[in-house]
Order: C-alpha cells, then structure tokens, then sequence
C-alpha cells in the first residue's frame, strides 16, 4: 500500500521543475483522486482489521493487529494530510489564475494609459507650436501696430497748413493731405510778385499769359482766394465764351482759360469738372503748340495732380512721366524744374509702394536742386523731407533720422552759423537733454539760440522738428522729443504771427501736400 502510494503521489519526481501550471493542476488533479482511493482502500483495511480484533482470543495475534492498524491510522492521516496540501494547491492555483487575469487587465490598461499618454504628449506638442506661432504672430501685430501708430502721429506732421486755410480748427479739406508734404515755400527759391505771381507761374510752365487774359486773371485769383466762387466761375464761363467766339475753341488763349477755370474747380473739389477742362486744354495745346511744348508738360502735370488727388495713381504716373520727358528735353535733365517734376513722380510712385523708384527720383531731384539752387535752397530740405517719409513708411528709421538732421544743422548753420562747441543745432540738444535727463521744467524751457532767436520759420523745419520728435518718441527719447515739439510751437506761433500781417498779400496758391500744385496756367 506504501509503495503504490509514493507512485501516486510522487509522479516522475525529476521531471516536476520542468511542469507548467496547467499540468501540474492536472497532475494533482490525479493525485486527489489517488489519495482518495487510498484512503477509502485504507479505510475498509481498517475496519477488517478491527473487525477482526474482536474476533481474536489471543493477545499476541491482538498486539499485532492492532500494531497493524495503528500503521492503517497514520497512512490514512498522512493520505488526509496529502488531500489537504493538494486541495490548497488547487486553490492557490484558482488564485493565480485570477491573479494572472487581473494583470492581464492592468497590462491592458496600461497599454491604453500609453496611447493615451502619447496622443496627449502630441496634442501638447501641437498646441505648444501653435501657441509659439500665435505669440510670435502677436509680437508681429504689436510691432506692426506701434509702426503704425508712428506713421499716424506722422501723418498730422506732414503739412504745416497756411494761416489763410486754418478755420476754427477745421481738418484741411483735401482728402489726399496726410499722402503729400507741404509745398508751402516758394519754388526755385523765387521771390513771389503780388500781382503778376500767375504771370511768373505761366512762365515756368513755358506759356505766358495773354496781355488781354491778365487783369481778368488776377481777379479770378483775387475771388477765389477769398472764397467768392459764385463770383469767379461765372466770370471764367463769360470770358472762355468770348474767347471762342472771337479766336475759336482751338486757340492757346482758350487753353489758358481753361486751364484758370480747372483752378477753380479743383479748389471747390469738383475733380470730375476739371479733369474735363484739363484735357481740353491738353488737347488745345497739344494741337496749336505741339506735343513737346512745356505748355503741354504743364497742362499734364496738373492733369496728374488732379488724378494724384482723386486717388488715381496708376493713370497719374504715365502722364507725371510724360510731362518730366518734355521737361527734360526742353529746359535741360538738370533744370529744377524737372526735379520739381521728379519730385511729383516720386510722391505718386510712393503711394503705390514702389520704393525703390520713389528713392532714385527723390535722390536725383535732391542732386538737381544742390547742384543749380545751391544747399541753402528750401527745396533741398524738402526733398530730403520728402526722402526721409518714403524711408520711414519703409521702417528705415536710422535712415530717415539722417536726413532729418542733415535738415536741422543746415538751417541752424544758415541762420546761426557754424556749428561749434558753443553753437549747436537744436537736434544736439535734445539729445544732451535726453542723456542729462533734464526736463523742459527744469529751467531748460529758454535755452538756446533756438529758443531765443526762433527765427527758422520754414514750414519744411517746422515740420521735421515734429517728425524728428515723433521718431525720438518711438525710440523713447520723450525728453529729446518734447525738446523739439516746443521748438517747433514756438517756431509756429512766430510763423503764424508774421505771416497773417502779410496774408492778404500772398499769391493766391492751392495748398496740398507733397506734391506741387500750384497750377502752371
């Protein structure tokens, strides 16, 4: 009985360590089974054997069964002893297996947390990448914006406007203004002539006016100059109409009447109307005079004016073109009145961002004018004015500062001197200031030949004291800057005083700015 037990219980006892959980579940399964026949064949021994005992009369044979089935008990307490281990391993197996199962559903659950982990590793990512983009987008904006911001607090800079045109604080009618610098001083540095100033503008246009077309032409400009267009219009209709009926519509006069009539009507900003009578002075001219006639260039770049103003650039350039060639080849390429022409060209091809052009005319203009009028002449200041607005709209500041300085040092040289140790430009000590860090309040407020003696009245000065201010500004010099603000308001306030004493002896000129347009008649 022993030795089927051990078989039983102890199957190939060297190949067990190499068992996996399902066969040695199997295998105790068959020990179980073993062990319970055992223990129900030990069992049954022990009842015969007790049986028998009682049977027996001798106590020898008695001892010995009794020895025997003492041995039965402690077989059938080890077989008990054995089902129980087995049973145990059976349920430690039961629990392995759930054991097993739940880590399965952990480890799938992990691998889940992963992906999930992952997609949400990936969406970070691609929200941090777009909010670098959004963030350096808006650094963009925002430098964007304060460059416009810049430009807008330029464009109020750009146009000193003259005394007669201020009316309790009412904005300049022309719409174009903020596009064009002032054209306040006078052209070629001539000096103006108070009766004959249309004469002298004919003549630059290369047409003098009529001797029988002059008195009638003063008065239109005398009426118009005060407003008084219900006066000045129907006298330029009477006189067109006797024009045509004594010379006919094809005759230079005609031309010239049209061309003071097209004045008016610009001046009332009926553009529609003028345009017309341009081109049938243009036209006229073009037929009795030629088609190279300075007459026609002027007849041309008032047509181009009038478009520049209307916000027709692209039909205004090929006609500003037109006219600088006639120009050009009739008074010469280094005449000023071509750089006056280059100018107008420069500001048109400015306003449809053609940078590259609107610097080589303004460049070329600047050499005409240094070269014929001189570096003292106003038109170098306003070109180089000019310049500096078309480096500015391209964010060349440094550039644009240059110039602007260039402008201040020359008109104090002109009005002060040389510039010294003890004789400094106003631009000098603005940025003094701004290293002292000196307040206007300080008791700087009348210091300098500029303050005392502000006799640099030039509305091109005036202005790039205030734009040279604005840039100081963006670059936070506000202590520079406000040092040539208050220049540049008491620079006015002088201008203002000694300029409306003599209004009503100024020649009557259309204000607009940057381009010229005073109309060549």
């Amino acid at each position: 009985v022993h030795q089927a037990m051990s078989i039983m219980v102890y199957p190939r006892e060297d190949r067990l360590e190499k068992l996996s959980q399902d066969e040695i579940i199997s295998s105790t399964k068959l020990v179980i089974q073993g062990l319970e026949a055992l223990k129900s064949e030990h069992n049954s021994i022990l009842h015969s054997l007790l049986e028998t005992i009682r049977c027996l009369k001798k106590d020898e044979e008695a001892n010995l069964v009794h020895e025997k089935s003492s041995l039965l008990r402690k077989s059938v307490e080890m077989i008990e002893l054995g089902l129980g281990e087995a049973q145990v391993m059976m349920a430690l197996s039961s629990h392995l297996n759930a054991v097993e199962s739940e880590k399965q559903k952990l480890r799938a659950q992990v691998r889940r947390l992963c992906q999930e982990n992952q997609w949400l590793r990936d969406e970070l990512a691609g929200t941090q990448q777009k909010l670098q983009k959004s963030e350096q987008s808006v650094a963009q904006l925002e430098e964007e914006k304060k460059h416009l911001e810049f430009m807008n607090q330029l464009k109020k800079y750009d146009e000193d406007v003259s005394p007669t045109e201020e009316k309790d604080g009412e904005p300049p009618k022309d719409t174009l203004d903020d596009l064009f610098p002032n054209d306040d001083e006078n052209s070629q540095g001539m000096p103006h002539q108070h009766n004959s100033a249309a004469v002298a503008a004919a003549q630059q246009g290369g047409y003098e006016i009529p001797a029988r077309l002059r008195t009638l032409h003063n008065l239109v400009i005398q009426y118009a100059s005060q407003g008084r267009y219900e006066v000045a219009v129907p006298l330029c209709k009477q006189a067109l109409e006797d024009l045509e009926k004594t010379s006919g519509h094809d005759h230079p006069d005609v031309a010239t009447m049209l061309n003071i009539l097209a004045l008016v009507y610009r001046d009332q900003n009926k553009y529609k109307e003028a345009a017309h009578l341009l081109n049938d002075a243009l036209s006229i001219r073009e037929k009795t005079l030629g088609k190279d006639h300075p007459a026609v260039a002027a007849t041309l770049n008032n047509l181009a004016v009038l478009y520049g103003k209307r916000g027709k650039y692209k039909e205004a350039e090929p006609l500003c073109k037109r006219a600088l060639e006639i120009r050009a080849k009739v008074l010469g390429k280094d005449h000023p009145d071509v750089a006056k022409q280059l100018n107008n060209l420069a500001l048109l091809c400015q306003n449809q961002g053609k940078y590259e052009e609107v610097e080589y005319y303004y460049c070329r203009a600047l050499e005409i004018y240094e070269c014929r009028l001189g570096p003292d002449d106003p038109n170098v200041a306003k070109t180089k004015n000019n310049l500096a607005s078309c480096y500015l709209k391209q964010g060349k500041y440094k550039e644009a500062e240059i110039l602007y300085k260039e402008i201040l040092t020359q008109a104090h040289e002109k009005e002060f001197g040389s510039v010294d140790a003890e004789n400094k430009p106003i631009w000098m000590h603005a940025e003094e200031r701004e290293e002292c860090k000196v307040s206007l309040k300080d008791g700087y407020g009348d210091y300098g030949g500029w303050y005392k003696n502000c006799k640099v009245n030039s509305p091109t000065v005036n202005t790039t004291l205030r734009n040279l201010g604005a840039l100081y500004r963006r670059q936070g010099k506000m202590e520079a800057a406000e040092t040539l603000e208050e220049c540049a308001l008491r620079s006015r306030k002088q201008y203002l005083t000694s300029n409306l004493t003599n209004s009503q002896q100024l020649p009557y000129t259309h204000k607009s700015k940057g381009m010229n347009t005073s109309m060549y008649i």
